[in-house]
């Protein structure tokens, strides 16, 4: 989806608990990192990737840029959750242009909305391996009215919306920076606040998605109820601050129980693909997101998929001057910073 002509692109991730802003610059040397920057919105402000309060969130990312020193105006951003579908399909083998004028009756047996309600995209991944007649296709359904309202927060920031791209393949695009060339079977898993994204890849190839409701926001919330304290302090007792309010073993307790469920969650979305793939092996899981960073969650992880298991650094291949830019953010912030960074590496004129 692309609504702009110039080529060069910021990435915007609009979480639900933080927006994070990116600026790359190719050269022949490869990336350069020449500007990042976070800031936190309030919590409510953004539900399951609803826009509830779009004024407060235009204002912050107007803010960032600002404070962030970028002063281009196009933007890539993503969204996904349950209003955004990404299925693989087979459909009869066609040209490309054959496909563009029927892929609104093909979708309509796969897409759970009215499909007068949605925007429809895909991408023809190649001949189908069981049947020569038939080739599969990468078909995205997002509903039209988030998408506008995705839009219209952007552009009341003062921003120009050139290309929405849905969370997973932001995430694939850094990944496949960071990490090159990949043979094996690899599950991305990105953990935000309040949405965790899961794309298992097959070589280059996205062969299974699915978003769950499901984030570090979980953690906040079991601390507000044993504590009665506000979000904001929730978040400063789950980072081991102000550890007055609660003792270690009760935190210690709380992240345990949440990650727990949250390796249920990911071990019945993999055994989902097991049952289509029954004889492939996933090698290896890469996390990003907040959840990225919690060890007891990596290790835990790792038992439950028999799969090697770590967190992305989407800024490890890129060029980053540390006179210019924070250094302790950058190391801070980068499990976070990774669909941010997946899209500012997009331009608008690829696919």
């Amino acid at each position: 989806m692309a609504f702009g002509k110039k080529n060069h692109l910021v990435g915007l991730d609009i979480g639900s608990r933080t927006l994070k802003v990116g600026e790359l610059v190719e050269s022949s040397r490869g990336y350069s990192l020449k500007r990042f920057g976070t800031i936190d919105i309030e919590p409510g402000a953004i539900e399951d990737g609803l826009i509830k309060n779009p004024e407060n969130v235009a204002e912050s990312i107007y803010q960032l840029f600002k404070t962030a020193g970028i002063k281009e105006q196009n933007v890539a951003i993503s969204i996904g959750g349950y209003s955004v579908i990404v299925k693989k399909i087979s459909v009869p083998s066609m040209p490309e242009e054959q496909l563009q004028d029927t892929i609104q009756f093909e979708a309509e047996q796969y897409i759970p909305f009215d499909i007068s309600d949605v925007n429809l995209d895909f991408q023809i991944l190649g001949d189908n391996e069981n049947n020569p007649n038939q080739m599969d296709v990468l078909l995205v359904a997002a509903k039209i009215g988030m998408v506008n309202d995705y839009i219209n927060l952007v552009q009341a920031a003062g921003l120009n919306p050139c290309i929405i791209d849905v969370d997973a393949f932001a995430l694939q695009n850094v990944f496949e920076l960071t990490y090159g060339d990949n043979e094996d079977n690899v599950a991305l898993i990105d953990i935000g606040a309040s949405k965790t994204s899961l794309n298992i890849l097959k070589g280059t190839t996205s062969v299974f998605m699915r978003d769950v409701s499901l984030g570090c926001g979980q953690i906040n919330q079991r601390i507000m109820t044993q504590t009665s304290c506000s979000y904001e302090d929730a978040e400063q007792l789950k980072l081991g601050n102000r550890l007055d309010q609660i003792s270690q073993e009760d935190l210690n307790g709380i992240l345990t129980s949440v990650v727990t469920d949250w390796c249920t969650e990911i071990r019945r979305a993999l055994d989902f693909f097991y049952s289509t793939y029954p004889e492939d092996t996933i090698k290896k899981v890469v996390l990003s997101g907040g959840g990225g960073n919690i060890s007891e969650f990596r290790q835990l992880l790792a038992e439950e998929t028999s799969a090697e298991v770590e967190t992305i650094n989407p800024f490890i291949n890129l060029q980053v001057d540390s006179n210019k830019l924070d250094a302790s953010l950058i190391e801070r912030m980068a499990p976070q910073a990774a669909i941010c960074m997946g899209l500012a590496l997009r331009r608008v004129d690829d696919k």
